[in-house]
C-alpha cells in the first residue's frame, strides 16, 4: 500500500534533531575521539574526558539543527543536507588523506581548481558521498516536522545552553589540555571545523585583499643585461633529490652540470599561497606588500609569469600566462605536464632584445608533483621507478608505488631545470641566473600523513625541508655558506643578481657574494 507523503507521521522538531545529533557524532566524527583518545592518559580523568566530548558535541549538533531548522524551517533542513553531504566529503578527505581541516585547509578548497579536486576522488570517495552524504539529506528534506511552540523553542534552547555551560565549567581542570590540542581537535569535529574556518579565511581573504602596500622605490645601478628564471616547485621534498643525497639518481641531469649549487633551505608555510608569498615577499609578513614581480615591474623591469599552478598573490604586469593561455598560445603541446612552461620562451626573450630592457624577471610557477596523482605528472619516458601507485587513495597504496611515482615527478624536475638552464647559455648576450625553489614539501606516508597542510608548528620535517637550487652563467658569483636558507631570500638575492637597490633590499638574506 503506498503512503503519501502527507499521511506520514510527523516527528517532532526536538526527535529530529536529537537524531541528527547522534548520526553526526557516530557517522562523522570517529576521527575526532580516535586523535582525542590518543592524546589522553589512561585512567578516570581520561574517562571523564571523552564523556565529557560526547555530551558536547551531541548537545551543540542538537542545538544548532534545532535552531536552524526552527529559525528557516524548510530552508534550514536544506542547509542541514548540504551540511551531511559536505561532512561525508570532509571525512572522506580526513580519513583517506589525513587532512586537518583548519583555516589554510579551507583556504586550499576554495583556491583549488575543478581540474586538481577531481583528481582527488576515487570509488570509495563516490560511496562516502552516496552513503553518508547523499542519502542522508535525501530522508532530511523527505521528513516532515512538527516544529513545536515559541515556548517549546526557547525552553529547548535554554537547556541546551545551559548544558553546555555546566559542562564547560565541570572541565575546567581539563581546559589546559584542551587548548594545548585545539588546532587537531577543532580541525577533525564535523561540521564545525569546515564551518568556523570557512567564516575564518573569509575573513584572512578580506583582511589579505586590502590594498596592495607599495615598498620604497627601487632603481637598477648597473648596465648590465639580466636575466633571471625563478622556478617555483610544488610539493618537492629536498631529500628526494640525489643532490641532496637521495641513494636514487632522481638528478642525474643535473648532477653532471658544473655549477649547479643544491642549498639547504625550510619552507615558511605547508600550503602554495603562503608558500608562493613567502618565496616573493620580501620578509615575513602578514601584510599585502608588493611582492617580487609587480615591485620590479614597477621599477622598470621586463618580468613574465608562467604558470601551471595557482595560488600566487596579486599579479600587477602585462605579461601573465596561466595554463589556459599558455594551451591557447601553443595548442600543439601536451599541457598536463610544465614542460609547457618552456614552449616559445626563448622567442620571448628574443622579442626583448629588441628593446631597451635591461633587466629581465621570468617566473615559472610548476605543478610537478602535487598529490595525490603523482603519475600523472610526467611523460611516460620519465617513469622509471616502476611500478607506480595508480590510485589517489594514497592511504591504500603500496608505499613503495606511491615512492616511485613521486620520484618520477622529481626526475621531471630535474629535466626542466635542465632545459631551462640549457636555455639560458645560450643567451650569450645576457648574464643569466636559475634559480629554483618549492612552495612546500611532502609527507608519503611516514607517520601516517600525506601531502601537506598539517599546521607549520606541527608539521613534519617531509613537508618543511625543500630543495634550493641555484645556476648562474657568472662564473664570478660565489653562493654564501648557510645553514639553512629562508624563502625570503629569493627577493633579495634577485634583486642583488639584477643591480636593484631600495631600502628595503637586506643584504643578510642575499644568497650572493661577488670574488
Amino acid at each position: 500500500m503506498n503512503i503519501s507523503f502527507k499521511t506520514r507521521p510527523q516527528l517532532s522538531l526536538s526527535i529530529f534533531a536529537g537524531v541528527l545529533s547522534l548520526f553526526t557524532l557516530v557517522a562523522f566524527n570517529v576521527p575526532f575521539f580516535k586523535y582525542a583518545f590518543s592524546q589522553l592518559e589512561s585512567g578516570f580523568n581520561a574517562w571523564v574526558v571523552g564523556a565529557s566530548l560526547v555530551l558536547i558535541m551531541l548537545i551543540a549538533n542538537y542545538f544548532f539543527y534545532y535552531l536552524l531548522v526552527w529559525l528557516l524551517r524548510v530552508a534550514g533542513r536544506v542547509v542541514v543536507a548540504l551540511s551531511l553531504v559536505c561532512n561525508a566529503i570532509g571525512l572522506y578527505f580526513i580519513n583517506t588523506y589525513e587532512v586537518l581541516i583548519d583555516r589554510t585547509m579551507m583556504g586550499n578548497v576554495y583556491n583549488t581548481q575543478y581540474s586538481e579536486a577531481s583528481g582527488y576522488f576515487s570509488l570509495s570517495g563516490v560511496l562516502y558521498f552516496l552513503l553518508l552524504g547523499l542519502l542522508p539529506a535525501v530522508l532530511v528534506m523527505l521528513c516532515k516536522v512538527e516544529y513545536g511552540s515559541v515556548k517549546r523553542f526557547f525552553a529547548n534552547i535554554g537547556l541546551s545552553l545551559l548544558a553546555l555551560v555546566v559542562l564547560a565549567f565541570a572541565n575546567m581542570s581539563n581546559w589546559t589540555w584542551i587548548d594545548r590540542n585545539a588546532t587537531q581537535l577543532g580541525s577533525l569535529v564535523l561540521p564545525w571545523s569546515y564551518t568556523v574556518n570557512t567564516f575564518r579565511h573569509i575573513s584572512y581573504v578580506r583582511e589579505r585583499n586590502r590594498k596592495e602596500l607599495p615598498l620604497p622605490d627601487a632603481e637598477f645601478t648597473t648596465q648590465s643585461r639580466d636575466l633571471v628564471v625563478l622556478v617555483i616547485g610544488e610539493s618537492a621534498r629536498s631529500d628526494h633529490f640525489s643532490l641532496y643525497g637521495y641513494e636514487r639518481p632522481t638528478n642525474p641531469l643535473l648532477s653532471a652540470r658544473e655549477g649547479v649549487k643544491a642549498l639547504p633551505a625550510e619552507a615558511a608555510a605547508t600550503y602554495t599561497t603562503a608558500g608562493v608569498k613567502a618565496i616573493l615577499d620580501h620578509r615575513p609578513t602578514d601584510d599585502l606588500y608588493e611582492i617580487l614581480p609587480n615591485y620590479l615591474y614597477r621599477a622598470g623591469a621586463e618580468v613574465i609569469w608562467r604558470s601551471t599552478n595557482w595560488g600566487e598573490s596579486p599579479l600587477h604586469i602585462d605579461k601573465v600566462y596561466d595554463n589556459a593561455a599558455l594551451r591557447e598560445l601553443y595548442p600543439e603541446v601536451e599541457s598536463r605536464y610544465d614542460g609547457i612552461l618552456l614552449h616559445g620562451l626563448r622567442e620571448q626573450i628574443e622579442q626583448i632584445e629588441q628593446t631597451e630592457k635591461q633587466k629581465v624577471l621570468i617566473v615559472l610557477h610548476t605543478s610537478t608533483s602535487h598529490g595525490p596523482a603523482y603519475n600523472t605528472r610526467y611523460p611516460s619516458e620519465f617513469e622509471r621507478f616502476t611500478p607506480v601507485c595508480q590510485t589517489v587513495e594514497m592511504s591504500k597504496a603500496d608505499r613503495q608505488e606511491l615512492i616511485n611515482a613521486y620520484d618520477n615527478t622529481i626526475l621531471y624536475t630535474d629535466w626542466l631545470l635542465d632545459q631551462t638552464i640549457t636555455l639560458l647559455q645560450s643567451l650569450s648576450s645576457w648574464r643569466t641566473c636559475m634559480l629554483y625553489i618549492s612552495d612546500h614539501g611532502e609527507s608519503l606516508g611516514e607517520g601516517g600523513l600525506y601531502m601537506h597542510g598539517v599546521p607549520r608548528k606541527i608539521a613534519p620535517r617531509e613537508q618543511l625541508d625543500i630543495p634550493f637550487i641555484v645556476w648562474s652563467s657568472d662564473s664570478t658569483l660565489t653562493v654564501k655558506p648557510r645553514d639553512c636558507y629562508e624563502q625570503y631570500a629569493i627577493f633579495h638575492s634577485v634583486m642583488h643578481f639584477l643591480g636593484a637597490q631600495s631600502p628595503i633590499y637586506d643584504e643578510a638574506q642575499n644568497i650572493f657574494a661577488q670574488e
